[in-house]
């Protein structure tokens, strides 16, 4: 019997067009072929407002995408050292969703950038916003794979030129792999007591 792939997603976190994050993952999904990677957009969802009376369509499209996901990879820039204004209000929209479908997911951080620290403070401020209530996000500890001056880092077929940077996403990445594995049945336990609990409040 075929072993099931491990189903993941990644999280473009910027509205713009061309965008050296997009081009990691993209890397990422060709690179790592053992597990199925869908890559999700941003560009288009609506700034995130309460006074909506119903969820955006492509935000419930996501939603659903990630209920059923293994696990999800998020890109990230960094602008004024933090995330871009369009990937928070996504998590705003999530957190804000009923079904909470970032809650208890396995969720590993990634980031390309122009300067020379890589995306350092837009992963510790993303990190910290995944954690908050409304998401509860099983973020991976540690392997913080961030990538400095992207406008040379890659070729132009898009694929990243130096070893040493690829053997490290290679082992960044193996660990969020394990770290999936073991937290699905963790995950499913805890959503499977939240189910539980709430059903005896009713």
């Amino acid at each position: 019997m075929e072993n099931k792939k491990m189903k993941l997603l990644g999280l473009v976190g910027t509205n713009a067009n061309f965008s050296y994050n997009r081009k990691l993952l993209w890397f990422m999904k060709d690179l790592f072929p053992f597990v199925e990677i869908e890559i999700l957009e941003i560009a288009g969802l609506p700034l995130f407002s309460e006074d909506e009376p119903e969820l955006p369509a492509g935000i419930s499209a996501m939603t659903e995408q990630l209920m059923g996901a293994d696990g999800l990879i998020i890109a990230t820039p960094e602008y004024d050292h933090a995330v871009p204004a369009a990937l928070k209000s996504v998590l705003e929209w999530l957190s804000w969703e009923s079904s909470h479908p970032l809650k208890e997911l396995p969720i590993m951080i990634v980031g390309a950038s122009l300067g020379k620290l890589g995306t350092v403070y837009a992963q510790e401020n993303l990190r910290t916003i995944l954690q908050s209530p409304g998401l509860e996000a099983m973020v991976m500890p540690g392997h913080q794979f961030m990538l400095s001056e992207a406008k040379t880092a890659f070729d132009a077929n898009g694929n990243l030129v130096d070893a040493k940077t690829i053997k490290f996403l290679e082992s960044s990445f193996g660990a969020f792999v394990d770290f999936v594995s073991v937290m699905g049945p963790v995950r499913q336990e805890l959503l499977s007591l939240d189910a539980l609990a709430g059903a005896s409040e009713e």
